[in-house]
């Protein structure tokens, strides 16, 4: 079988049998048209075959992206970049052992060793400037202070605040479910706070769109469905505040994210259930947050570090 065959047959199964969302099929099939691309360049004269992929091809190809591939806008691709080729390839040959098509084992792609990320979170006093930054005494205002509570409150991924609608969220019960990555639903809960400010925007609304949050600039909107915020309108959104209350480091809608968890674990919340109101599959997605959460080591630290105890009396 050819590797685009292989590709389309395999892009199908993940839209049609396990239900992958659009953006991720989309993904995959981008990895793996740039594979498609570079191995046929590299090898003009081979047919484009999964009988003809070795273990050789792919690390000559591990080396483009380490060694050679430069990409204008981003420059050279990171280590966590290069690993997402590799994910999708070998994704495309586990299908491939489940349908029988001839190729490359998957356990023959291994991932290179990645270092740890960094995680990005406000403290309290910039949320708090970041929070007051917001001028409220217009529904624009209000829809922006709201979005920021919210976005902290719940720990939503931006993606699902722009596509979150009106009669998704129970106020009086504080709740609502929402549809996460690979269609898995999750409780998500606001705030006292969060409700408040709800309350005071969506109370100033008389338009007749299903999103939570709207937009009130730009062109006419022909439909209520096109009055919704996208995840980029509100990345500039959160992006303006961040400058508006001089918190240097730029921040995104993800950074909040990465608040809500560290302020839950950081109170004392167990990790399982950060990863359930996060969403995350595997717990160890959520174990990047501990190393700075973890209270027991700064308690080590400030009882034993010779620098903490007081100076002895002469």
């Amino acid at each position: 079988m050819s590797l685009n065959e292989a590709i389309l047959l395999f892009l199908e199964y993940s839209e049609l049998d396990r239900n992958l969302s659009p953006r991720t099929v989309k993904m995959y099939g981008y990895y793996l048209r740039f594979f498609q691309d570079w191995l046929s360049k590299k090898y003009p004269d081979c047919p484009s075959d999964t009988k003809n992929l070795t273990e050789q091809e792919i690390r000559k190809f591990r080396l483009f992206l380490s060694q050679e591939y430069f990409n204008p806008y981003k420059g050279a691709l990171k280590r966590q970049s290069q690993n997402y080729f590799l994910i999708a390839l070998r994704s495309l040959l586990r299908f491939m052992v489940r349908k029988e098509i001839p190729g490359l084992s998957p356990d023959k792609i291994d991932l290179g060793k990645t270092a740890d990320r960094e995680i990005r979170f406000l403290p309290e006093a910039d949320l708090e400037r970041l929070f007051e930054s917001v001028k409220t005494n217009t529904v624009q205002g209000l829809r922006d202070r709201t979005l920021l509570e919210v976005l902290f409150s719940t720990g939503l991924r931006v993606s699902e605040l722009s596509s979150l609608n009106r009669d998704q969220i129970n106020v009086q019960r504080g709740e609502f479910t929402v549809i996460g990555k690979g269609g898995k639903a999750r409780l998500v809960f606001l705030s006292v706070r969060a409700i408040s400010w709800l309350e005071k925007y969506l109370g100033q609304r008389n338009d007749n769109s299903p999103a939570v949050f709207i937009r009130y600039k730009g062109k006419t909107a022909k439909t209520p469905a096109e009055l919704r915020l996208s995840p980029r309108q509100i990345e500039r959104l959160v992006e303006t505040y961040r400058q508006r209350a001089g918190i240097t480091r730029r921040i995104t809608p993800h950074v909040l994210r990465h608040s809500f968890a560290t302020d839950l674990l950081t109170h004392g919340a167990d990790l399982r259930s950060v990863q359930e109101m996060l969403g995350h599959k595997n717990i160890a997605t959520t174990q990047i947050y501990t190393h700075v959460t973890n209270p027991q080591l700064r308690s080590v630290h400030e009882r034993f570090h010779s620098g903490n105890q007081p100076p002895e009396k002469e």
